[in-house]
């Protein structure tokens, strides 16, 4: 497990395996590709991120993933990988995990109206050289996006960047 603080100054600590923290995942977030370039969201307030959120009742994480990249950017997930879990001791409100994918994505469904999003944005490149740009939001800062990344290129080369 690796440790650290995220930007707002809560500690996290990420894991790659499934369970590895005494809390049920409730949150989700899911790296995504389409056609070789990253798949972001832009969030209205905090700016460019990775689609993800909670894990409604009766939902699994995977259904969740995938439900939440619909939502927020029109992507249909062809295929759905688990890269790890993080938990975080969130000094403002209650301590949460939250379970970080790969998705691929087949196709973006057109939409007038993306949940809590201003839509789809697509990156190319080596995305992690970019993170620190005022244009991304607060939850790609940290440590989290780029282990996943890390993990990401580990499995399925480094053609991703």
């Amino acid at each position: 497990m690796l440790e650290f603080f995220d930007t707002n100054g809560n500690k996290v600590v990420f894991s790659f395996e499934k369970n590895a923290f005494p809390l049920e995942v409730r949150h989700v977030l899911v790296l995504s590709r389409y056609k070789g370039e990253w798949l972001l969201t832009e969030h209205p307030i905090r700016g460019l991120e990775f689609p993800g959120g909670k894990v409604e009742s009766g939902e699994s994480i995977e259904e969740a993933a995938k439900r939440e990249v619909n939502e927020e950017t029109g992507g249909v997930a062809e295929s759905l990988d688990y890269i790890g879990e993080y938990y975080v001791e969130d000094k403002q409100n209650i301590p949460f995990v939250k379970a970080v994918f790969y998705a691929e994505i087949r196709t973006l469904e057109k939409r007038d109206h993306f949940m809590e999003t201003n839509g789809p944005v697509l990156k190319g490149g080596n995305l992690v050289e970019e993170l620190m740009n005022p244009e991304y939001s607060f939850i790609m800062k940290d440590k989290v996006v780029s282990l996943a990344i890390g993990k990401i290129i580990e499995k399925y080369g480094d053609c991703l960047i």
